[in-house]
């Protein structure tokens, strides 16, 4: 991968076919300037199609994830200026990534840092870690995501309750209410995640990106169409040489080799 606007994030290889992207405006809490938002777009762009990348780590480091959107850029900008930057365009990559996203949230994730970790397949949360959609705090609402990826995670009796009060909740409340796939202290999100990210990188890629997108598409389709989508992605499988590696892995009693194809 190329150098990706290192002054906003940062990227690294923590392990063998592990991305980490690191949100990186401390000064300003990771809020998600046009520039930040930008860079997250070209480095899920390239992740894509990275074969040297398997699962994704996005964090905004030990203190906090994100705390929303920039809003000295938007304040005194217009409808028109809002619709022509595209927003949904420049989330786009994050949110059709093929590989698995694992998001490590410490501290804030406020407003649009809260939609950025609902694009994450996986939430690992410090027990310090805050969600909260409060847009409607400075008249506005979520709009990359918030009240239909919200509803989608946790219901809708609690995404009314965040989006209509603005109030954050704790990570142990974002846990139960079935945000955040698992709680761990402070000092071993990074740690875990990293540990989780690895485990999915030493899985066979086509099965872990068949899993992603069966997982995701089926969740607004009947129960009959996503059980087809299911079967059709497992009978393709069966034609890949990682599978053939798997199961003669399994037979053998020996560690997998997964090439990715």
């Amino acid at each position: 991968m190329t150098d990706c606007a290192k002054s906003v994030l940062l990227i690294d290889r923590p392990a063998p076919f592990v991305t980490r992207l690191t949100l990186n405006r401390p000064a300003v809490t990771n809020a998600l300037s046009l520039e930040l938002q930008a860079a997250l777009s070209r480095a899920f762009t390239e992740v894509a199609t990275d074969p040297q990348t398997r699962c994704v780590i996005l964090t905004g480091g030990e203190r906090v994830f994100a705390a929303g959107g920039d809003i000295s850029s938007m304040a005194d900008v217009g409808a028109i200026d809002i619709l022509c930057r595209h927003t949904e365009r420049v989330w786009a990559p994050i949110q059709h990534c093929p590989k698995p996203i694992i998001a490590a949230v410490c501290g804030y994730a406020y407003g649009g840092g809260c939609e950025l970790a609902m694009h994450a397949d996986i939430i690992i949360a410090g027990r310090s870690a805050r969600f909260s959609q409060p847009e409607i705090r400075i008249g506005i609402m979520p709009g990359i995501g918030g009240t239909q990826r919200l509803v989608r995670a946790v219901g809708k009796a609690k995404a009314m309750q965040m989006a209509l009060t603005g109030r954050p909740i704790s990570a142990e409340e974002a846990h139960l209410a079935g945000l955040v796939s698992e709680l761990v202290d402070d000092d071993q999100v990074a740690a875990t995640a990293l540990e989780q990210a690895k485990l999915i990188a030493g899985m066979p890629p086509l099965a872990a990106e068949q899993i992603k997108e069966v997982i995701l598409a089926g969740m607004d389709a009947s129960l009959d169409a996503a059980l087809v989508m299911e079967r059709k992605a497992n009978a393709l499988l069966f034609a890949s040489r990682d599978q053939k590696e798997g199961m003669q892995a399994f037979l053998e009693k020996r560690r997998p080799d997964f090439q990715g194809n």
